[in-house]
């Protein structure tokens, strides 16, 4: 986050104190707030994590909402922009949030989240992947309901080496976002281990997500004894796709791993036949998930929304909503710190999307079960799953 941004957010806080607003509580309802993105490039991302957490409330409410009160639902557009965002969060409070669901992404999310947490109320990141969107990145009231960004590194490279006996691997990281830095993190950290092995590390380069030729890059992986059995490429769109085509254009077919970011299907016509493509995530989009469940929640999705979800960042906005209610129901209350008490009490908790642990240290998934999503002669399935060995460890989260 900029200085200048943390400055308006601070000023934003500052008027607040002093309009000294009193939330008025409704003795019938929970209030959940929605600070995020229905407009801008964000609202690709936000909106479908808000329409399954709209379903978790639905059948929240089916079933006599939380401690016997309705759960109200009200929201403000950041408009993907975080002044807008800072905004936000003081609106849905100021309309009596509870609770506040912040953007998929840290940098966006966090002014509405710095909100709640000068309120002292809990913000739940919907997708974002980033350690810092919980209580190193804002307060010890913020969560966040993804598994992070150096999980899905770690998993792909353990996954690959043990599953598809891969040993000489090489690393292409697109500089542009925190995100894919982290997902790379995550990939290094394991690499380390996997070295110890029989593995090793055959080269690595970087590029930048607009970059319209990637050629130099080509070259130098092209010029290597023999090709790599995989090539980890740490980006997101929409430099993805040019990037991707290149390799494959270039005649390399290494077997090439990516982060969450790459998940579903409506990019891969622009890379016709794409094969040995493979991503992590919690539960497919395919209609293949080996949970009955999941393909229950994506026809229910579809029947609500119109469409069937697209990419895996709609789950994590359904997981939000879940864990924080299970909280407050233990907690016999609403109120912030008991929920918060609540919370760092999960282990393993279960969700339809895998469970989730809390700690006082990390607010976040540090580890968990991921499916591996192969793409074949340009279809995706699902073909396995994977739980690395050990958690990443803080260091490496915070470095």
């Amino acid at each position: 986050m900029t200085y200048r941004s943390q400055k308006i957010i601070a000023l934003a806080l500052a008027a607040t104190a002093l309009s000294a607003p009193s939330y008025a509580e409704d003795a019938d309802s929970i209030t959940i707030g929605f600070a995020t993105a229905t407009s801008g490039f964000m609202e690709a991302y936000d909106k479908p994590a808000v329409d399954a957490a709209m379903i978790r409330i639905e059948e929240i409410n089916a079933a006599g909402g939380l401690l016997g009160k309705k759960v109200k639902v009200v929201s403000a557009d950041t408009k993907s922009d975080r002044a807008e965002g800072a905004k936000a969060g003081l609106s849905v409070l100021d309309q009596g949030a509870d609770m506040v669901v912040v953007s998929c992404d840290y940098d966006f999310g966090a002014p509405a989240a710095l909100a709640a947490e000068s309120a002292g109320k809990i913000s739940i990141f919907s997708c974002a992947e980033a350690a810092k969107a919980g209580i190193q990145g804002v307060g010890p009231h913020s969560f966040g309901a993804s598994v992070l960004a150096e999980v899905t590194g770690a998993t792909m490279a353990e996954w690959a080496y043990e599953k598809k006996g891969a040993r000489n691997f090489y690393k292409l990281l697109d500089t542009w976002t925190a995100y894919n830095k982290a997902t790379c993190s995550g990939f290094d950290w394991m690499m380390e281990k996997l070295e110890a092995k029989d593995a090793k590390l055959v080269g690595s380069d970087t590029f930048k997500n607009d970059d319209a030729s990637i050629a130099a890059q080509i070259t130098r992986i092209k010029s290597l004894p023999q090709e790599p059995d995989v090539i980890m490429i740490c980006t997101m769109m929409p430099g993805a796709v040019s990037a991707i085509k290149q390799i494959r254009a270039a005649g390399i077919n290494s077997k090439l791993l990516s982060g969450t970011a790459m998940d579903g299907s409506y990019w891969l016509s622009a890379v016709p036949g794409l094969t040995d493509f493979y991503v992590p995530v919690p539960a497919s989009v395919h209609g293949d998930d080996p949970n009955p469940d999941v393909v229950k929640f994506n026809e229910t999705y579809k029947e609500k929304t119109g469409s069937a979800p697209a990419t895996m960042h709609v789950y994590p906005g359904y997981v939000a909503i879940d864990v924080w209610a299970k909280a407050v129901e233990r907690a016999k209350t609403s109120e912030s710190e008991a929920v918060v008490a609540e919370l760092e009490k999960f282990k393993d908790e279960p969700t339809l999307f895998g469970p989730r642990t809390f700690t006082s240290e990390l607010h976040s998934q540090n580890t968990g079960r991921l499916l591996i999503v192969e793409t074949k002669a340009g279809k995706p399935g699902v073909v396995g799953d994977w739980t690395i060995s050990e958690p990443v460890p803080m260091d490496v989260l915070f470095k």
